[in-house]
């Protein structure tokens, strides 16, 4: 009987080999470096003291150049030092925990949506299936407005939600870190949807009194990757103002006066997936900060696909046939979503991966370019650049694409997926939630780091990558201290109701 092979791509051998390629380039300066270093000190060895002293006096060093020297090694020091971008620190951030009493439950969603939508079997039944499917658990929340039935989004009832998910964050981590709202410098409010007058931001200026010469942003209409878009100012404006704080509030408010009450099914689903919650963030770049704060700030990379239509136009707020206002989510999303992550992938993968990834990313094109345009391309590892990933948990759809395009264990995307299955869709606030949970499993060490992954509407894919600053004791507070044991969950492909 023949020989059976062995599968050689999967072999444990073949993985200490490519274990010894990455070990081998990524400290090839050091392996190149050892051996001059060891030459020198056995010619210094070989040497006597004798020689050694006339080497040193036949230099013939003359005071004034040693000092003009080192005058000069002292300006450029100094200019180099001085152009250096400034550390930015992530101090702390906090989550919005909402009440049990906003809990809605996949029978009370149901039975609202078949009051809402009587007469309308089509709908109930197409809302029915998007939640078996949805990776969404039983504890998700909505504010009290979405509880009456026909649910009531007034202008008031909006600012209540914005007033109770901002401020909880706020207050939770002004007492975590002990700062005072006056030593607050930089606001940043971001919430797509709701935009009153005045501001999200002035609201907050108003609640906490803070400075009159605070600088004040509220970016709205950008979608779920907004609160990368906030980080990304906030560190611009932190390079300018030296020993300042950064305040930067993430929310998203269901309680918009555009949501969505009509039939038309690409419009149902943000009803759907999205769920109520809210994070706040203390950014600094003090330099007494670097000891107690949890996280550096290495990089943002934004990638922006509006110049394309169908990009532009795949989360597009519009009135449907009946004039009912609500958020249309193309069928081309995921395809959309895919092209901007791969523009996005290719600017932040120089950053980040190490020299083995890039050599063979490079030999993969070159490769296709001369050879065979047919090889298939290489995906980088970015498992070797990274410990642990937030993917913005939009959906299952959002999840399983990004799970398979950069080839991530399950493991991976445990953050993520229980994030989604807990508190749904919030937006913005959502890679907070998972950051929240990496912590409450005590997972989070000095030196981790974090990639953090948004999309937005426009369209837009934005990056984050953080690396962790001390070794983070597992909280007892926060949005997961009463459910943290349970997790993870198994989430089964569909939920039959």
């Amino acid at each position: 009987m023949a020989e059976i092979l062995p599968n050689f791509s999967t072999s444990v051998k073949l993985n200490y080999v490519k274990l010894g390629y990455q070990y081998l380039v990524n400290h090839i300066l050091s392996f190149l470096l050892i051996p001059i270093v060891l030459r020198l000190l056995l010619e210094v060895l070989r040497l006597g003291p004798e020689e050694i002293l006339l080497l040193w006096n036949s230099l013939n060093f003359d005071l004034i150049q040693v000092l003009c020297s080192s005058f000069l090694f002292i300006i450029i020091a100094t200019v180099y030092f001085m152009s250096m971008p400034k550390s930015i620190y992530l101090v702390e951030f906090s989550c919005y925990k909402p009440p049990v009493a906003c809990r809605v439950p996949f029978s009370t969603f149901m039975e609202h949506s078949r009051l809402i939508h009587k007469g309308n079997k089509k709908s109930v039944d197409f809302q029915m299936r998007i939640l078996e499917r949805s990776g969404l658990g039983e504890e998700t929340c909505v504010p009290p407005a979405m509880h009456y039935i026909p649910p009531m989004p007034t202008t008031g009832a909006a600012r209540a939600e914005a007033e109770t998910t901002t401020f909880s964050a706020i207050d939770s981590l002004m007492e975590k870190t002990g700062i005072n709202p006056k030593d607050i410098d930089i606001l940043i409010v971001n919430c797509s949807l709701f935009s009153p007058t005045p501001s999200l931001s002035a609201m907050v200026v108003n609640k906490y009194k803070l400075r009159s010469n605070i600088k004040s942003f509220n970016l709205s209409g950008m979608g779920c990757s907004a609160g990368l878009i906030s980080i990304d100012l906030a560190r611009d404006l932190l390079q300018v103002h030296h020993n300042s704080y950064a305040l930067v509030v993430s929310a998203e408010i269901l309680t918009s006066p555009n949501y969505y009450k009509g039939s038309e099914r690409a419009m149902l689903l943000p009803n759907c997936l999205f769920r109520m919650g809210g994070a706040a963030i203390l950014l600094s770049n003090k330099w007494r900060d670097s000891a107690r704060a949890k996280y550096k700030l290495v990089h943002v990379v934004r990638t922006h696909k509006g110049a394309d239509d169908k990009a532009y136009r795949c989360v597009y707020e519009e009135e449907d046939k009946e004039g009912k206002v609500g958020i249309n989510l193309s069928k081309d999303l995921m395809v959309i979503a895919g092209e901007a992550l791969k523009s996005n992938i290719t600017s932040i993968g120089p950053l980040v991966l190490p020299a083995s990834e890039k050599l063979l990313f490079l030999f993969t094109l070159i490769g296709r370019k001369m050879f065979n345009s047919k090889w298939k391309p290489y995906i980088p590892d970015f498992k070797q650049a990274f410990e642990h990933f937030c993917i913005h948990a939009g959906g299952r759809a959002v999840i399983d694409e990004l799970q398979k395009n950069l080839q991530l264990s399950a493991d991976h995307v445990e953050a993520s997926r229980m994030t989604l299955h807990r508190f749904g869709n919030t937006s913005s606030s959502s890679l907070w939630y998972e950051m929240s949970y990496i912590e409450a499993k005590g997972r989070m060490k000095k030196g981790d780091r974090v990639w953090q992954i948004a999309f937005g509407s426009g369209f837009k894919c934005n990056s984050a990558v953080w690396k962790c600053n001390r070794s983070i004791k597992t909280p007892t507070d926060g949005p997961w201290q009463d459910c943290i044991d349970r997790y993870p969950v198994h989430i089964p492909e569909i939920v039959k109701l």
